[in-house]
């Protein structure tokens, strides 16, 4: 993919996650990606995202910035959401919390294959429980 098409994969990607869309966003994750720090594999990815949607239903991610370089991508985002349901074990709070989020991922194939970064559950945990 060339740069272009590359942030324009990261639009439609941030696109399906707005949206809440699971199975649209498993479209764009390979089935044996592997994460840093965390489970592989697209079950456990869209899991994940699934948990923090189910706890915060109006939860965001909004662009501040994209990086490529080769099949490489690098993603500031700034994420957004009220707490409406339980999470980790936290009852909700009616909280609005939000994160700065930092990841990066390598694209194969359109979809992502490797991903390490930042914006972790213990950040959203932290402003709950303070």
């Amino acid at each position: 993919m060339t740069p272009d098409e590359l942030r324009w994969w990261f639009e439609d990607y941030l696109d399906a996650c707005n949206r809440h869309d699971l199975a649209g966003i498993r479209e764009l994750v390979a089935p044996d990606v592997r994460r840093a720090g965390a489970p592989g594999g697209a079950d456990a990815w869209v899991r994940d995202v699934e948990t923090v949607l189910t706890a915060f239903p109006d939860y965001r991610w909004k662009r501040i910035a994209v990086l490529v370089e080769g099949d490489r991508l690098a993603a500031h985002l700034r994420t957004r959401g009220t707490h409406r349901g339980a999470f980790h074990g936290v009852r909700p709070t009616g909280r609005h919390v939000g994160i700065a989020a930092f990841g990066f991922y390598r694209i194969a194939g359109g979809r992502v294959t490797e991903y390490a970064g930042t914006g972790d559950d213990a950040a959203l945990l932290a402003q709950l429980l303070a």
